[in-house]
């Protein structure tokens, strides 16, 4: 055991659970804020990488989106490919989604500006007028496959933002659009 004092370790414990008190929000809010957005990850590539989706210069970054070997092993890309330029373009899309949940756009800091970055929402399906009342067990992701909305989850959160603080919080009972 470490010779910290009882401050400093409940301190530390309070940090770690995510207590900031105060109003004191610590860390960046990017990350929270991506899941309500649709990234252009072939708009990325062009930036990063000309679009070449399998390139390899030699620069310790690899395919479309120049992932480090590092930063793609330690998100799960090695299921995939040793190196991210091996990997399917489908696969390395998969790998940034991971990343993109966990740390916004802030490891692509130049590319991750580039006008066009997020998909727009605005040619998404209007709602249907007709509501469904959420049930135990239920997910926005779910919720679509149900009722085949196009645009899935995505879809089903930008109708109901007055309405749902975060797509992964619904509650049993809570009315939303379809």
């Amino acid at each position: 055991m470490s010779r910290i004092g009882r401050r400093t370790r409940l301190a530390l414990g309070l940090v770690t659970a995510g207590v900031t008190g105060a109003g004191l929000l610590l860390g960046p809010a990017a990350p929270a804020q991506a899941a309500a957005r649709q990234v252009n990850w072939d708009v990325i590539a062009k930036c990063e990488s000309g679009g070449r989706w399998h390139i390899n210069t030699g620069n310790g970054h690899y395919g479309g989106l120049q992932f480090s070997r590092s930063t793609w092993k330690s998100n799960g890309g090695a299921k995939y490919a040793p190196t991210a330029d091996r990997a399917a373009k489908a696969e390395q899309i998969a790998i940034a989604e991971k990343l993109y949940r966990k740390r916004g756009l802030s490891p692509w800091p130049t590319c991750g500006k580039k006008p066009g970055v997020y998909k727009k929402t605005s040619s998404a399906k209007k709602p249907s007028g007709k509501t469904y009342v959420v049930r135990s067990g239920d997910t926005l992701a779910s919720i679509a496959r149900k009722f085949k909305i196009k645009g899935g989850w995505r879809t089903l959160y930008a109708h109901n933002r007055d309405r749902i603080s975060s797509p992964g919080l619904i509650f049993v009972g809570q009315r939303i659009r379809l």
